[in-house]
């Protein structure tokens, strides 16, 4: 999709001017996508949430969760980088499991976790970024995936599972933090106006968002 940015080479991911990037983003489309997913959409992922560098959250005020690296290798479809859009859901700890503690253990066992609350493990709009955050120096590849939605604590370790149902832009180099946090605004703007149509809507009961593990 044209934005007006050049898409970034990771082996050379020279950064484009301030005037370029404001002229993208004054041109950017406000909804992406089809009235409906087409091929390859939508893909499925699932796998147990990682630890990344902890930078989304304390850097950008966009906290995300990684998914293992074999779960995107085993995707062809996502490939290429840049950033979806789909629905996604954290998975609630089975009551049986035995790392689940309640809140009294926590100074004790401080591997145990606490149980996540209803509301956060219900389907909510997610935005997800495939690719080396130039704008960071990375060397490794990352699927991180935000959930647009507050949740009252950490998920390390649970479940997510996650619906792509669209492509939004292709993985950018930043001349600063303020224009990545721009972009990262603007995409999940994007991602809730093309999540908004009903083919898309459709996708929230999916039956493999909402069955347990």
């Amino acid at each position: 999709m044209a934005t007006g940015v050049p898409e970034i080479d990771s082996e050379n991911s020279s950064k484009p001017s301030p005037a370029a990037f404001a002229q993208a983003r004054a041109n950017r489309p406000e909804v992406c996508g089809s009235y409906a997913p087409e091929r390859p959409y939508p893909i499925y992922l699932r796998g147990v949430v990682e630890r990344g560098f902890g930078r989304g959250g304390k850097d950008l005020g966009c906290p995300t969760a990684n998914l293992p690296s074999k779960v995107m290798q085993a995707q062809p479809a996502l490939q290429r980088t840049g950033i979806y859009f789909g629905f996604a859901r954290i998975l609630p700890q089975d009551p049986d499991d035995p790392d689940l503690e309640d809140a009294s253990s926590m100074r004790r066992k401080k591997k145990r976790r606490v149980p996540i609350i209803s509301r956060d493990a219900r389907v909510y709009p997610m935005v997800m970024s495939v690719g080396w955050n130039p704008f960071y120096n990375n060397t490794t590849k990352t699927a991180e995936v935000h959930i647009i939605h507050k949740f009252s604590q950490d998920f390390y370790g649970l479940e997510m599972r996650v619906v792509v149902l669209g492509y939004i832009r292709p993985e950018y180099n930043y001349v600063s933090k303020d224009a990545l946090i721009e972009d990262i605004e603007m995409d999940k703007k994007v991602a809730f106006n093309s999540l908004a149509r009903s083919p898309y809507q459709d996708y929230v009961t999916d039956p493999f968002l909402l069955a347990p593990s």
